[in-house]
């Protein structure tokens, strides 16, 4: 997979290909978590409706709901008669405690991968993983981080394959003080999600001034705050 393809495949917001005939040719991981909420069928009539008349590329800003996801537009692009794609544009559905933050200026990538060289130990599963190198080191409680993290990665402790991302959320701010930051989220996905123990995860993670969301994915969201 390409560093391109990449970007395609981690991206927060779901997007497929569609062959001329409705069958899926491509799809992100995003995409696959929303083809449980919604048929195939339904993204395809999606795109055909909102297609530009000429080849090319059409966005238009419209309110879905599939399930839990909720969606404030979209983006319909066909360069032949062959192939069409589909990217929906998800409405963030997260929250984040209005205590600042505080403690000392960190790397979130080594807090990262020291949760995961710790918890990989004596593992059957496979770890891989996807950061946005732009993110810079921030201000946060690194011992409380680590032991969120720990209880995350505990929550799929069971399965054969672990994905982390941290990446930005795009778009979307916190203020402190009248002043804004930016915001930024470690996601931890696998086939197979603890229930009771996520269910126990989200208290302990507000008891640390963190936020977890949990469903297909346990996703922890941190402002970016540099100094």
């Amino acid at each position: 997979m390409t560093f391109e393809q990449q970007w395609v495949e981690y991206d927060y917001n779901p997007f497929v290909l569609f062959s001329s005939n409705g069958k899926i040719i491509s799809l992100n991981s995003e995409a696959q978590f929303l083809l449980g909420a919604t048929e195939s069928n339904t993204l395809f009539e999606l795109a055909q409706t909102y297609a530009n008349v000429n080849f090319g590329f059409k966005t238009t800003f419209i309110e879905l709901v599939y399930g839990r996801y909720k969606f404030f537009g979209l983006t319909v692009g066909y360069e032949d008669e062959d192939q069409i794609g589909i990217k929906l544009y998800q409405i963030p559905s997260f929250k984040l405690n209005t205590k600042k933050p505080d403690g000392e200026l960190v790397n979130i990538f080594i807090i990262t991968d020291l949760c995961i060289s710790s918890n990989s130990i004596n593992s059957k599963a496979k770890f891989t993983k996807s950061y946005d190198p732009t993110i810079p080191d921030i201000i946060l409680n690194q011992n409380r981080l680590i032991k969120v993290l720990n209880r995350m990665y505990s929550c799929v402790e069971d399965n054969d394959f672990i994905d982390t991302q941290v990446f930005y959320r795009i778009g979307e701010h916190i203020k402190f003080e009248d002043k804004k930051y930016g915001i930024f989220a470690i996601s931890i996905s696998a086939k197979n999600i603890d229930k009771s123990k996520s269910n126990n995860l989200k208290q302990f993670a507000e008891d640390n001034d963190f936020y977890i969301e949990t469903g297909e994915k346990l996703i922890i969201n941190i402002p970016m705050i540099t100094s």
